[in-house]
């Protein structure tokens, strides 16, 4: 597809998370929305506000795909529903942006992936924490060995509980495939392309305490984890933890990622944007540690929630559907995120270490 060609693109799942797509489109140059699919009424006219010109709405993934109004299309729907709504999408040979859950059983997540594998279009797993700015530099710095050899990582994500969903549908692991896979999936990914090796085992310390004691859904009580402690360790030997507290709005930093290596010290904060470099002196020496600002463009911050990510991973995907760049985030990378999240899941419930051999990979 030539660069001076536009881009129509079409919206599967029309809530929060596709609001935020639609305003990075917006932002993208040769780029339109011109389709929405929802079963909801009252999600399609808040997404078609958004777009804010004539659109096509279509009350699902399939009458969307036959419609002949769109080259690439976000899936953007329930985590639950993707497995369904994909394959019609991939008849059509629509350049695919799949959000964060591939899916939300490893079945599922393997059959996508299988299909992905062979398929004749773009087809992109939205990862959006790859693409945060001060997190892109912060990978590009390790790689580059600012660490020197990277031994450990610790991922620090202290937060707001679950937001409010159409049909509640994210109070419930069934649905969401359980926190770890829902939430925490961005940070497994981003462990393994930090670590660039694969999950051995992977050990989870976690609970619902706090958050959604005394909602009632059709008088079933929410089963999803709200605070945990991961640790995985990977197959080259560098150890990573994940640390997620829902019910921790206050806390300064949202996200703090840590990566301690044989030279120095590595850190990211977000919101803040900014890189701490510590090398090592030695015991009682001065400090040295050094801190860098990385810069995102206001715009792009204005556009979503995920500091500036949609837009970058956005301008990069587009530059994949016109063959000026390469698929960063594959369908594979989604299933495996989805086998670390899962593996979580399982360890959390049985209170024991989960081999990652055990799900197949």
């Amino acid at each position: 597809m030539k660069s001076s060609e536009t881009i129509r693109w079409g919206i599967v799942g029309s809530g929060m998370m596709a609001i935020e797509h639609i305003a990075n489109i917006a932002l993208t140059p040769n780029a339109v929305v011109t389709a929405l699919a929802d079963p909801v009424a009252t999600s399609l006219d808040r997404a078609a506000a958004a777009v804010g010109t004539p659109v096509a709405r279509f009350a699902d993934a399939a009458a969307l795909a036959v419609s002949g109004l769109c080259d690439a299309v976000v899936v953007a729907s329930p985590n639950f529903t993707h497995v369904d709504v994909l394959p019609p999408l991939m008849d059509a040979n629509l350049h695919i942006l799949c959000e964060k859950p591939l899916a939300t059983t490893i079945a599922d997540a393997r059959a996508v992936a299988t299909a992905a594998a062979g398929y004749g279009a773009v087809f992109w797993t939205g990862m959006e924490y790859r693409f945060m700015p001060p997190v892109t530099e912060f990978v590009r710095q390790i790689h580059a060995g600012r660490t020197g050899k990277l031994q450990m990582l610790s991922i620090r994500e202290h937060r707001f509980p679950f937001l409010v969903k159409v049909g509640d549908w994210n109070r419930f692991s069934a649905n969401t495939g359980g926190t770890m896979t829902e939430k925490c999936c961005h940070f497994f990914d981003l462990m393994r392309l930090i670590v660039g090796a694969e999950p051995v085992r992977i050990h989870c310390s976690g609970a619902m305490d706090v958050n959604h004691q005394d909602e009632r859904y059709g008088g079933k009580k929410p089963d999803i984890i709200d605070n945990s402690y991961t640790t995985i360790d990977f197959a080259n030997g560098v150890r990573a933890m994940l640390d997620l507290c829902m019910f921790a709005d206050g806390a300064e930093q949202q996200e703090e990622i840590i990566a301690t290596g044989s030279e120095a010290r590595l850190d990211v904060l977000i919101p803040a944007g900014d890189i701490i470099h510590s090398p090592r002196v030695g015991f009682m020496n001065p400090k040295r540690a050094t801190r860098a600002h990385v810069e995102t463009p206001a715009d792009a911050l204005a556009a979503g929630q995920h500091h500036g990510s949609t837009f970058f991973q956005h301008q990069a995907f587009t530059a994949a559907v016109r063959g000026e760049g390469p698929v960063i985030v594959t369908a594979d990378d989604g299933l495996r995120a989805v086998a670390m999240g899962l593996a979580a899941e399982i360890s959390a419930k049985e209170h024991r270490v989960v081999t990652m051999a055990e799900l197949g990979l």
